[in-house]
C-alpha cells in the first residue's frame, strides 16, 4: 500500500475531497455490499431505478470542486477579514452582548446541544426542555404576564403573530389593527406585509393617541424607537374598553428595571431576547420573546414547554398542547411557524441563569447609568435632546454637523444611528464603558470629565422617575439564584446535556428532517467575531465580507436549484414558504389578477403548506392521492380547470411527503401553468434532488431551501433554521427587500417590496455553516451525498421491509431519501403503537424515526447520507429485535398492556427497583448486547400527555418537584 501511495500522482495525495468522505458514512466497500443486498449492480443503477430519467440533470452542477477544510476556513476567514467591526450605537433591537464564555463553550460550540432535534420524544428531551422552560419563567417574570411560549423567530415576526392572534381573541367587530408610529421600522415593515394578505387596515399614530381608535387591536413599543418610556397604562385601558386586544413590544434588559407590560394592563408582550447573551451576527439568529395571558392560551403561535407527569408520578416535561401543531390543524392552524429558536432561547436563559436577578439588574442599571451620563454630557456641551425618561437611547439634535459627527464617531470606532439630516441616534449596551462614554462626547466636540458627570447622574438617580420603575421581584426561582460561579454553571449544564439525546450519541433517522452531520469545520465561523459582532443595520460599506459570503452563497443556491433570484430573508422553512406564496400573490396582483387566491394542496403536504396559504390569504383546495401516494392527476387537472380563473398555486413537495419521486411531476407543473396558477416546491425534501435534479428543471417557478436540513446548518433542539427561497426571473422583481437596509444594489428588481422577516438577510449568521458545506463538498461531492442518501434510505427499506411493510414505492419499487413503514398492521394484531415503537426504541439508544406524518399509524424513516453502515445495521438490529418483541405479545408468551413496549422507556429506577414484570431486567435496559457499551438512559419515564393538557403548567415548578 505505501509502495502504491508513493508512486501515487500528487493530486491524489492532497486529498482535495477529503471533507466529502468524512461528510459520508459509507465507504466504496460499505456502498458495494449494499447495492448488492438491494439488488442492483451498483449507485448509479440505483438512480437511474429511482429517479425519473425525464427530470435528471443532463451536466454536472456549475459548482466548482472539493476544497480541504483548513482550505476552506482559510478563505472564508479572509473573507470575514473584510467586515469592520466597530462598536455599535445604533440600536433598534439589536445590541452589543457579552456572551458568557462558559455557556459559549458548553452550549453554542457544543453538539451536544446544537444537534439535538425539536423535544418531540420528551423522555430524551429532558435536559433543553429544563432550559426552555428556565427561558419561559424568565420571560414570564420580566413581562409580567402568565404564559409565555419557548420563542419565535424574531422581534418583526413576533409583532405580526401578535396581530393575527388579537384577531383571533378580540371581539371587536374592528377591521382596523393600530401601530404606534414608534415602532421599529423594520417591524412596522413586517407587519405591514402580513396584514395585506389578511385584508386588515392599518392606522398609525402616537401611543397616547391609541385609545381614541376603534380597531380590534393595537401594538405598541416600550421603550420606543426614540428611547422614549412612557406609562402605556392609560392608552392600554382606553384601547380594551373598545375591545382591543393589546401587544407591546419591549426589550428585556429594559423589562429588569422598568414596569412590566403586564402591570400596565398589556394582552400580549414580545420582543426580542438577543441582547441576553446572543451575538448581533448581522441579524440573527435570536430568539424572540412572546407572552399572554393564561385564557388566550390555545390562541397563542409557537411552542409551549409545560410541566407533567411520568409513569412513575415524577416530574417531567414536554412540549404542552401539541394538538395545536400544523400537521394535525392545516389552514386552521394559529400560525405556519413550526421553527421556534431553541438553541438561541436556551443561551438568553442560560444568561439569565449565570447572572442571577441581581447580576442582570447590575448590568441593566449599569447601561442606564452609561446613558444618562451621555445624555447629561451633550446638554452640557449645549445639544437638544427631549425631556422625556429614556432607559439607553437618546436622540439628539445636532443641525448641520450631522454628517460631521457620524464621520468622526467612525473614525473613532463607533457606529451612531442617522435619524434625520440633523438629528442622531445613541444606544447603550452592555459592551460600553465609561471609556466609550468620553470618546464618543469627544465626538461631538464635548471634552467633559466622565467621572463628575457620574457623580451627579447618580445623585439624581438616573434619568427613570420612580413610577416607571418596577416594584415586583422577578426571577425569585432557585435555579436563577444558584448558578453564579462557572463551576456551578459548567455542572449544571452538564446535568441537562446528558438527559437529552442528540447527534453526538447516535442516528436521528427522522423522515422530512434530515438530521445529518454539522461538521466541526462547518460551525466554528458563526463565533468569530467578523462575523458575530456586526449590526445588522451597519453601513454596508463595513460587511463588505458579509455580503460576499452571502453572494457567494447565493450563487451556490443559483447552482444547486436552477433558479435565477434567491432570497435570503426568510429565517425559517416556513418564512420561506410564506415569502414564496407572498412572491406570487405580488406577480398576480402586478398583472391585475388579484383575485387567483385558489392555493391547490395534495392531501399528503406537510401541515405547514395550507397554515401558509391561509396567512396569504389563499383559499386552500385539497388534491387527492392515489394508492401509491402519488398526486392524483386527473383530481388535480379537474381542480385546476374548476378554479382556473382564480388557480393561484400549487403547493407540492418533491420527491413527495410520502418518499417517492412522482413520475408525473412535470405533468402537474404543466397543467397548473397551462390554468395561470405558479408552482410553489417545497424545498424539504431538496436534499435528494441536489446533482441529480433541481426544482427548476422540474417545472418549479419557486422554491423555498432548508438550509438547516439540505445544507447543514443544525436543528438546535428546535431551531435555528433559515429557509432562503429561489425564483424564476418573473418573481425576481416580487421577493422581500427590507425598509432600513438594501437586499441588493441600488438596480435591484424587488427595490421596495416590503419585508418578511426583521432583518435584510434574515439569520445572517448561520449563513457560514451552509458556506463551508457546499465549499468543501463541491460539486460532484453534493452529488456523492444525494445518492447515498438514497441509497441508505432503500438499503434500509430493504433490510427492515420483510418486518415492517413498507407503505409507498416508486413504479420500480424504490423510494427516495426516506421510507415510510406501516405500523397499522401491528396496532390491528397486538394493540401496539408506533408511540408504543418509538418509546421503546429509546431504550436502545435511539431516537423514533417521524411519527403519524404524513399517514397516521406509520413512522417514516431518513437515515441521511452521513450514516455508515454500521451505524444503519445498529438501527436495524434495533427495529428488528422490537418486531420480535411484538411477535411475543403476538404469541401470548406476554401480556398486551406489560410487555416491553408498553413500559418503555425504561430508566435506571427501573432497574434498581422491584421487579415483578414478565421479562426480563436485562431484557428491558440492555435488549442487545452492543446497547451496555454506550447506554443512553432516559431520565424520566413515559410521560402522561393528557395529565400535563389537562393541568396546564408552563412555569419552573419548585425544585423539590424534582426530587425521587
Amino acid at each position: 500500500m505505501t509502495d502504491t501511495l508513493l508512486s501515487a500522482p500528487l493530486a491524489r495525495l492532497e486529498q482535495r475531497d477529503a471533507f466529502v468522505h468524512r461528510h459520508l458514512g459509507p465507504d466504496a466497500s460499505e456502498i458495494a455490499r449494499m447495492c448488492a443486498t438491494i439488488g442492483v449492480a451498483d449507485v448509479d443503477a440505483l438512480i437511474e431505478q429511482t429517479v425519473p430519467a425525464g427530470i435528471r440533470l443532463a451536466s454536472p452542477l456549475p459548482l466548482a470542486g472539493a476544497m480541504p477544510e483548513h482550505e476552506a476556513l482559510a478563505r472564508l476567514k479572509a473573507i470575514a477579514g473584510r467586515n469592520v467591526v466597530k462598536k455599535s450605537l445604533i440600536g433598534q433591537g439589536y445590541y452589543g452582548t457579552h456572551v458568557p464564555a462558559v455557556v459559549l463553550r458548553n452550549v453554542l460550540e457544543n453538539p451536544g446541544w446544537y444537534t439535538a432535534y425539536t423535544p418531540y420524544q420528551a423522555e430524551i428531551s429532558q435536559g433543553r426542555l429544563e432550559a426552555l422552560l428556565n427561558y419561559q419563567q424568565m420571560v414570564i417574570d420580566l413581562t409580567g404576564l402568565e404564559l409565555a411560549n419557548a420563542s419565535l423567530l424574531d422581534e418583526a415576526t413576533a409583532a405580526a403573530e401578535a396581530m393575527t392572534m388579537a384577531r383571533r381573541v378580540s371581539k371587536s367587530k374592528s377591521n382596523v389593527f393600530f401601530i404606534d408610529e414608534a415602532c421599529f421600522a423594520q417591524t412596522i415593515d413586517v407587519v405591514r406585509t402580513r396584514a395585506h394578505y389578511f385584508g386588515y387596515e392599518l392606522v398609525y399614530g402616537k401611543a397616547a393617541e391609541a385609545g381614541s381608535h376603534d380597531c380590534f387591536g393595537a401594538l405598541l413599543q416600550y421603550p420606543n424607537a426614540r428611547g422614549e418610556v412612557v406609562d402605556l397604562t392609560t392608552p392600554i385601558a382606553e384601547l380594551k374598553a373598545k375591545g382591543a386586544v393589546v401587544a407591546v413590544a419591549s426589550d428585556l434588559m429594559a423589562l429588569v428595571l422598568l414596569k412590566s407590560p403586564g402591570a400596565m394592563g398589556a394582552d400580549i408582550a414580545l420582543g426580542s431576547a438577543q441582547r441576553f447573551g446572543v451575538p448581533m451576527g448581522f441579524g440573527g439568529p435570536h430568539a424572540a420573546f412572546f407572552a399572554t395571558r393564561e385564557g388566550y392560551v390555545r390562541s397563542m403561535p409557537g411552542r409551549i414547554i409545560g410541566v407533567s407527569k411520568d409513569a412513575r408520578g415524577k416530574t417531567a416535561l414536554r412540549m404542552t398542547l401539541q394538538t395545536r401543531e400544523q400537521h394535525i390543524r392545516r389552514e386552521k392552524a394559529n400560525s405556519n411557524i413550526c421553527t421556534s429558536q431553541v438553541l438561541l432561547a436556551n443561551l438568553s436563559g442560560f444568561y439569565a441563569v449565570y447572572h442571577g436577578p441581581q447580576g442582570l439588574r447590575t448590568i441593566a442599571a449599569r447601561i442606564h447609568r452609561l446613558a444618562a451620563v451621555l445624555a447629561a454630557g451633550l446638554r452640557e456641551a449645549g445639544f437638544g435632546l427631549h425631556d422625556r425618561p429614556f432607559f439607553d437611547t437618546l436622540e439628539v439634535e445636532v443641525g448641520a454637523r450631522a454628517p460631521a459627527i457620524l464621520r468622526a464617531a467612525e473614525e473613532a470606532g463607533f457606529n451612531l444611528r442617522s435619524v434625520s439630516g440633523t438629528t442622531l441616534g445613541l444606544s447603550v449596551d452592555e459592551t460600553t464603558t465609561r471609556d466609550d462614554v468620553a470618546a464618543i462626547l469627544g465626538c461631538f466636540g464635548a471634552s467633559i470629565d466622565v467621572s463628575v458627570l457620574d457623580t451627579h447622574v447618580a445623585a439624581a438617580g438616573g434619568a427613570l422617575p420612580a413610577g416607571l420603575l418596577r416594584s415586583d421581584a422577578v426571577l425569585a426561582h432557585p435555579v436563577f439564584n444558584t448558578h453564579h460561579t462557572e463551576h456551578e454553571m459548567l455542572r449544571y449544564l452538564k446535568k441537562l446535556q446528558n438527559r437529552d439525546l442528540a447527534l453526538d450519541h447516535s442516528m436521528i433517522s427522522l423522515g422530512s428532517c434530515t438530521m445529518k452531520l454539522n461538521a466541526t469545520s462547518e460551525m466554528i465561523p458563526i463565533t468569530w467575531p467578523e462575523f458575530a459582532n456586526l449590526h445588522p443595520f451597519a453601513p454596508r460599506e463595513q460587511a463588505a465580507g458579509y455580503l460576499e459570503m452571502i453572494e457567494g452563497l447565493a450563487d451556490h443556491l443559483r447552482a444547486v436549484t436552477g433558479f435565477p433570484a434567491i432570497s435570503m430573508q426568510p429565517n425559517s422553512g416556513a418564512q420561506g414558504e410564506y415569502a414564496g406564496l407572498v412572491a406570487i400573490a405580488r406577480y398576480h396582483a402586478s398583472r391585475g389578477e388579484a383575485n387567483r387566491k385558489i392555493c391547490l394542496i395534495p392531501k399528503s403536504a406537510h401541515g405547514t403548506n395550507p397554515a401558509t396559504a391561509q396567512m396569504c390569504g389563499m383559499q386552500v383546495v385539497v388534491v387527492e392521492c392515489d394508492d401509491n401516494g402519488n398526486v392524483d392527476v386527473a383530481d388535480l387537472k379537474a381542480k385546476a380547470e374548476k378554479h382556473a380563473a382564480d388557480l393561484a398555486a400549487l403547493m407540492i413537495t418533491y420527491p413527495s411527503t410520502h418518499g417517492v419521486f412522482e413520475e408525473s411531476i412535470r405533468e402537474i407543473c404543466t397543467i397548473v401553468h397551462q390554468y395561470g396558477g405558479q408552482v410553489y416546491m417545497d424545498g424539504a425534501n431538496l436534499n435528494a434532488q441536489v446533482g441529480l435534479t433541481s426544482p427548476a428543471t422540474i417545472g418549479a417557478d419557486v422554491s423555498h431551501m432548508n438550509l438547516h436540513k439540505t445544507f447543514c446548518i443544525p436543528h438546535g433542539g428546535g431551531g435555528p433554521g433559515m429557509g432562503p427561497i429561489g425564483l424564476a426571473a418573473h418573481l425576481a422583481p416580487f421577493m422581500a427587500d427590507h425598509v432600513i437596509q438594501p437586499t441588493g444594489g441600488a438596480g435591484r428588481p424587488n427595490l421596495g417590496q416590503g419585508a418578511v422577516s426583521a432583518a435584510p438577510f434574515g439569520s445572517a449568521s448561520i449563513l457560514p455553516i451552509s458556506w463551508m458545506y457546499i465549499t468543501m463538498m463541491g460539486g460532484e461531492g453534493l452529488k456523492q451525498a444525494t445518492e447515498v442518501a438514497i441509497l441508505n434510505a432503500n438499503y434500509l427499506a430493504a433490510r427492515l421491509g420483510e418486518h415492517y411493510p413498507v407503505l409507498y414505492t416508486g413504479s420500480q419499487g424504490r423510494v427516495a431519501h426516506e421510507c415510510i413503514l406501516d405500523i397499522r398492521p401491528i396496532k390491528a394484531a397486538t394493540g401496539i403503537s408506533e408511540v408504543d415503537i418509538a418509546k421503546r426504541l429509546m431504550d436502545y439508544g435511539f431516537h423514533a424515526p417521524t411519527m403519524s406524518f404524513p399517514v397516521a399509524g406509520t413512522i417514516m424513516v431518513e437515515p441521511t447520507e452521513s450514516e455508515d453502515l454500521g451505524e444503519l445495521e445498529r438501527f436495524v438490529a434495533a427495529m428488528v429485535a422490537i418486531r420480535e418483541e411484538i411477535r411475543q405479545i403476538e404469541a401470548g408468551t406476554w401480556p398486551a398492556e406489560d410487555n416491553p413496549l408498553k413500559h418503555a422507556p425504561h430508566t435506571q429506577s427501573d432497574f434498581l427497583g422491584d421487579w415483578n414484570r414478565p421479562y426480563a431486567r436485562e431484557q428491558a435496559v440492555f435488549p442487545l448486547p452492543w446497547v451496555a457499551e454506550n447506554k443512553f438512559w432516559p431520565s424520566v419515564n413515559r410521560i402522561d400527555d393528557v395529565y400535563g393538557d389537562r393541568n396546564l403548567f408552563c412555569a419552573c415548578v419548585p425544585m423539590s418537584d424534582y426530587a425521587e
